[in-house]
């Protein structure tokens, strides 16, 4: 009887440390409200989730912007902690929310955000925040020159909005551009045009698979040719039903995608893929690796890649005999209709985690605040194709001397690159974004592997029919969970698929419970049976 009793003690008690687990990370926060002031007494330690692959100048950075913050801070200590990709960041996030343990400050995307934020209070808004006349944007007790709320560009603002409250400040943006081998393009008896259409790369694409006797492509003299590469299918297809004005979903999370303009698009995509004139990333790798090798006519990008593309990139993954040289042109992407051109714009922003202690949230938001001064801004877009978010820095006179001096080197001042930044900020007006709301990056992964899926195919002599766009749809559909509704946000949007560590604990918390329960019913029978 006793151990009975013990095991359900054990049973009660790991109940309750659940429960309590369950209530400290979801809706144990309250709402986050501004102190009179900042307690300089204390010393608070803030945890930084920043994504950074092997750009050792962009550590630099972010270790500058620590290091400075600090000696005006200097009892706010950052700790930093670096990941290879997005993705990885927002697993983490997903599985520590449930333990209460998520960073302070986090660089990530909004449709992220829009996961974070469901049925809980983890995620600061920040609206009100803004404004405080304090600690706000531009605050007048801020020990740095940071940026008002007029001076972040507002379009790049929007974006980190969901259902209309602002949970984000932008960090960095991009969008994507076209990469063209100007050089091989003229020899074809080509011009670049100013704006790309979707019919002049598909027929250049078309005509550069012609091969000489030898079985070698007449375009390069090589035995390898792929003319169009695209890197993210996912922007790919957003981007052209975009263009065309077709549906891919609304504000209240309703999926759109499955359409007629979507099956015309996989119609296209399927007759250059089967001649071999168009790949994607994931078939055939890093479009850089080919453009740079002269094997590819256009390879669409983001911007912030810049640095890779191009037979003078300071930054190579293959060998240098293996570069060939040639002119790079760059152009936004490839347009329906270029009078009304429409391109993608996206980058990383900044979201601040709610905690117990209101002083503890005020220290992470003014590091975040800091993330957005010109010496970050400028310094972290010079690494690579971003644009900074702020007019503040776009207006600077460093800005625009960096700017000025397009192709003086290849390497802070990259033609290439400095080319990628000008583009998107010649075009910040025609940019646009996808709605975010939860379940929103589920969406974008099944829009790019309706690319994936219909170039394989017909790679495979597959026939890209109806009937295979009909069972195309209905597999990427469950693929992603875009039917079920059987968790809820706020906004009636699917919560899509769980991160598989977030899986993974909830199997280990089952398994738990069933080996408990198990524990029990065994010591329950042993008692029953010792007492016979």
């Amino acid at each position: 009887m006793k151990t009975l009793k013990r095991a359900s003690s054990l049973l009660l008690a790991l109940l309750c440390l659940l429960t309590l687990s369950a209530c400290h990370g979801s809706r144990g926060y309250d709402d986050f409200v501004m102190p009179e002031s900042f307690d300089s007494s204390r010393s608070y330690e803030i945890s930084f989730w920043a994504k950074n692959d092997t750009n050792k100048t962009q550590t630099e950075i972010y270790q500058k912007a620590i290091a400075d913050f600090e000696a005006l801070y200097p009892n706010i200590h950052v700790s930093m902690r670096l990941y290879t990709d997005y993705g990885k960041i927002y697993n983490d996030v997903i599985t520590n929310i449930a333990t209460g343990t998520t960073p302070n400050v986090c660089i990530t995307y909004p449709d992220h955000i829009a996961t974070y934020r469901t049925g809980t209070n983890c995620v600061v808004p920040l609206d009100g925040v803004f404004d405080d006349p304090r600690y706000g944007l531009g605050g007048s007790e801020l020990r740095f020159d940071g940026p008002t709320k007029d001076e972040i560009i507002p379009q790049f603002l929007r974006e980190c909005a969901i259902d209309g409250t602002t949970y984000a400040l932008p960090f960095m943006r991009s969008t994507e551009a076209c990469y063209i081998n100007k050089t091989m393009l003229e020899q074809m008896g080509y011009e670049v045009p100013d704006v790309l259409t979707w019919d002049f790369v598909w027929e250049v694409s078309e005509q550069a698979m012609e091969k000489n006797a030898d079985g070698t492509f007449a375009v390069n003299g090589q035995k390898v040719m792929i003319p169009f590469i695209y890197k993210s299918t996912d922007n790919m297809m957003i981007q052209m039903l975009r263009q065309m004005g077709a549906g891919y979903s609304d504000e209240a999370g309703n999926i759109l995608i499955f359409n007629d303009d979507t099956r015309a698009i996989l119609r296209t995509v399927a007759e250059h893929a089967a001649s071999r004139a168009f790949s994607t990333f994931k078939i055939s790798s890093y479009p850089g690796n080919f453009f740079n090798a002269g094997q590819c006519l256009f390879a669409v990008d983001s911007t912030a890649g810049a640095t890779w593309m191009g037979s003078d990139a300071p930054l190579l993954d293959i060998s240098a005999d293996k570069v060939v040289a040639f002119e790079t042109a760059l152009r936004a992407v490839p347009q329906f209709d270029p009078a009304h051109p429409r391109m993608i714009s996206q980058g990383p922003s900044v979201c601040v985690f709610n905690k117990h202690d209101p002083q503890e949230v005020l220290a992470s938001w003014l590091f975040t605040q800091c993330l957005l001064t010109n010496e970050v801004q400028i310094a972290y877009s010079e690494t690579e194709g971003y644009l900074p978010v702020t007019s503040k820095a776009h207006e600077s006179a460093e800005y625009r001397d960096y700017l000025s001096r397009a192709g003086e080197d290849n390497d802070r001042y990259y033609a290439v690159k400095i080319a990628a930044s000008r583009l998107l900020l010649e075009n910040t007006n025609n940019t646009f974004t996808t709605p975010v709301f939860n379940g929103s990056t589920s969406l974008r992964n099944a829009a790019g592997q309706l690319i994936e899926e219909t170039a394989k195919s017909v790679r495979r002599g597959e026939t890209a029919d109806e009937a295979y766009f009909d069972e195309l749809f209905k597999s990427v559909t469950a693929l992603y969970r875009l039917d079920q509704r059987s968790v809820t946000a706020a906004d009636g949007a699917s919560l899509g698929p769980l991160p598989a560590e977030a899986r993974a604990l909830l199997i280990v918390f089952g398994a738990t419970w069933l080996g408990i329960g198990l524990y029990v019913l065994s010591e329950l029978v042993k008692t029953r049976r010792a007492k016979r």
